[in-house]
């Protein structure tokens, strides 16, 4: 991940912080100043407001946080994972162990990048459901290319939602889900091989949209979301400007149900993420992003992201707020806005 996932609506200081590293990552110092000054009062981004959420059904499920952090600590283990390395190799075989029962899709591509082709590769779990249609769970695999000459292993930034999806596997296997199909997506190639930029950045999720785009498959996705530095012992998810309103509502409520409210949407940003060239296509997309670890985000790309850092508390509060999400999905279908317009992306 790298700053220009910033369109911060957060306040001066972090307007700050990205002139003083240069404002990198695609939004400008005048663009994050108009930012600020237009979240004067809170936004009023909700397309569904007045929608009173159905009681969910079927089972309850809720991850296990201590089999989460496992996985965590075996990706951190594995070590940096940039597209091209020893890592990246490790990576898939352990991604593939873990999920050798499961309907697995492996898309292998390249990215043309600012270092030449390089060699990615996205994993699909497929949990099928009794109803038509898909909700994609995704987080990215990858960590910075270039920070490949440092320890970096990125516990939290890539590791933790990786983990958190293995464990959200666990609980859909086995189980015949009376909703949506659910798939898990296991992206590669999210950070930047030298600045972020449109066509720096997301490789996997962009090949990956491109690719169900053509086939169908984005027509069918009921909705998009998306964890990111998911496993920050001190908690704060942010409300995605650049996300679909109504389903960052629903996660929300899911919060609420379950009494973790205090832990989501404190603050705002726009964020460009994985989940941007799916919002591209119309998709209902939520991004599930802590983009404030450490004082000034100051643990963020640098080798002092370890699992020390982390808490499985924070992995068992996104993890469950997902899986409400998913049950309340499927308990709302029919009162949900039809994807018919993308949320505001940028440019």
């Amino acid at each position: 991940m790298v700053f220009s996932r910033m369109g911060i609506w957060l306040g001066f200081s972090i307007l700050m912080l990205l002139c003083a590293t240069g404002c990198e990552r695609g939004t400008s110092a005048p663009a994050a100043a108009n930012a600020l000054s237009s979240s004067a009062q809170p936004p009023q981004n909700s397309s569904v407001p007045q929608m009173q959420a159905s009681e969910p059904k079927g089972p309850v499920l809720r991850i296990n946080p201590e089999r989460a952090m496992e996985y965590v600590k075996d990706l951190v283990t594995i070590g940096p994972r940039w597209p091209g390395s020893k890592g990246q190799e490790k990576t898939a075989a352990y991604l593939r162990a873990k999920l050798k029962n499961e309907s697995l899709t492996e898309d292998a591509f390249e990215g043309d990048t600012p270092a030449g082709k390089l060699a990615m590769r996205n994993f699909i779990a497929k949990f099928p459901g009794a109803k038509d249609g898909i909700i994609v769970l995704a987080a990215h695999i990858d960590t910075p290319y270039p920070l490949r000459n440092t320890s970096f292993a990125g516990a939290n930034d890539g590791a933790s939602s990786t983990g958190l999806l293995l464990a959200i596997a666990d609980q859909l296997r086995g189980k015949k889900l009376e909703g949506y199909s659910v798939w898990l997506a296991f992206l590669d190639g999210e950070e930047a091989v030298q600045h972020w930029t449109a066509t720096d950045s997301d490789y996997g999720s962009r090949h990956l949209a491109a690719k169900w785009h053509q086939d169908g498959t984005t027509g069918k996705i009921k909705a998009f979301i998306l964890a990111d530095m998911i496993g920050d012992a001190d908690l704060n998810v942010l409300r995605d400007g650049n996300s679909t309103p109504w389903l960052e509502d629903m996660i929300f409520e899911a919060a609420k149900r379950l009494g973790y409210q205090s832990h989501f949407f404190a603050g705002e940003a726009g964020m460009d993420d994985d989940h941007t060239p799916f919002a591209r296509l119309g998709v209902p997309v939520a991004d599930v992003i802590d983009f404030n670890y450490g004082y000034n985000n100051s643990y963020w790309h640098t080798t002092q992201d370890t699992i020390d850092k982390l808490s499985p508390r924070s992995l068992q509060i996104t993890g469950d707020v997902i899986l409400e999400t998913l049950r309340l999905l499927n308990a709302n279908a029919d009162k949900l806005p039809a994807a018919t317009q993308a949320p505001r992306v940028p440019s």
